[in-house]
This record gives C-alpha cells, structure tokens and sequence, in this order.
C-alpha cells in the first residue's frame, strides 16, 4: 500500500465522529483539530478543524468512542479494549482490510480534550493528534 492511500484511509477514519461521544465527553458543540503526522510524507499536513454536536443520546453510548468513518471506507476497522477510567478514554483498532492496526488515547477536562490516535500499516506509522473545546449547546435545527 503506498504512503498516499495510507494516509487517506487513515484520515478517512479519523474524519469520522473523531470528537469523541461517551463518558467522560458532555453533550453539545465541540471544536476539534486534527493534525495528521507520517515520517515518510513528502510535505507536511495542515491542521484541520472541523465542529460537530454531540447529542444527549450520544454521550451516553460508549461505542461513540471510536472513530468512524461516515462514508463506509473504514467499516471493516474493528475496535477493541476500548476503556473508560476517569477522563480517559483508550482504545485499539484493527483495520484488516487496509491492512492497518492502532490505538488512541483521549483525556478530557471540563470544557477541553487532547489526544492521540496512532496507525500502523507495514513499516508505516502516522499520528494523529486532537484537541477540542467545548463550544456550548448545539446550535438548533431549523
């Protein structure tokens, strides 16, 4: 698998519902960045931001700890040993499909998260990193 698909299917993954729902998450509207590293790259990913709103019925189911990817591509990813201890969540993941394996970390504070999630496909490795911020309630539906 080349670099470029790698990193596409690993960034499909964690553009997903990245911003995490579940214990210890509260529900509303988060911000979150990405930045995407891969040692093997030729240039440098930009951070990317992205909010999306984390409902009631969200925050109280623990598989919303996992990242998904909304379009499909990643469905074949199997999460596993994920845990929730205080205000972290962890977790693994394999994607055998992509021929990819990983895991993640997330610690959130009141208002604010920061983590982790790192993939492997071969003798390939990228990080991603998250940060977010509670925006307050989401905005409502028209």
């Amino acid at each position: 698998m080349t670099i470029r698909r790698t990193l596409m299917a690993v960034l499909a993954l964690a553009l997903a519902t990245t911003v995490f729902a579940g214990s210890p998450q509260k529900a509303g509207k988060w911000q979150m960045t990405m930045q995407i590293e891969a040692p093997n790259l030729p240039v440098k990913m930009p951070p990317f931001t992205m909010t999306h709103c984390v409902t009631e019925e969200d925050a109280k189911n623990p598989e919303n700890a996992i990242p998904k990817d909304p379009q499909g591509r990643a469905s074949q990813c199997k999460p596993s040993d994920y845990k929730f201890e205080g205000n972290k969540v962890t977790w693994t993941i394999d994607c055998p499909k992509q021929k990819m394996k990983g895991n993640g970390e997330i610690t959130y504070s009141e208002d604010s998260f920061a983590g982790w999630m790192k993939m492997t496909a071969g003798d390939q490795e990228m990080t991603t990193k998250y940060s977010g911020k509670y925006l307050g309630a989401c905005d409502e539906k028209k």
